[in-house]
């Protein structure tokens, strides 16, 4: 989160290293803790360099996976840890996989943006989704 420095009453926001860095290690954890996590991303304004204060992380899941409706599988998640606010969307492996026929510009603009994190070495590197 923000800090405020003793003398000065400008905030810092953590910078674009410091939130990846969190990401990572968000990841590692929350792939410990749910072995159906596929992927995990960031997207957004620190993918695209144009953070600044008051940015959240975009995050992203792809998930082999979840008897849950899209919009509760967030509730599974823990995202305590990281340095700023942060969202995240959970899609299976299957609605991932048909992304791009039911919101084609969502799904292309994913494949330009995300920063995948998991897995560490490569596997996802710039998926995208595809038909």
């Amino acid at each position: 989160m923000p800090v405020r420095s003793l003398t000065s009453p400008i905030l810092k926001w953590p910078d674009a290293r410091t939130v990846d860095e969190a990401v990572r290690r968000l990841a590692a954890r929350l792939a410990a803790q749910h072995p159906e996590l596929v992927h995990l991303g960031y997207f957004g304004s620190y993918a695209r360099g144009d953070w600044g204060v008051g940015s959240d992380v975009d995050l992203l899941a792809v998930v082999a996976y979840s008897a849950r409706p899209f919009a509760e599988r967030v509730l599974d998640f823990d995202l305590s840890g990281l340095p700023v606010p942060a969202e995240l969307l959970v899609y299976s492996a299957q609605e991932w996989q048909s992304l791009p026929r039911v919101q084609p510009h969502f799904a292309t603009r994913m494949a330009r943006e995300v920063v995948w994190v998991w897995p560490p070495q490569g596997g996802a590197g710039r998926m995208a989704a595809s038909a």
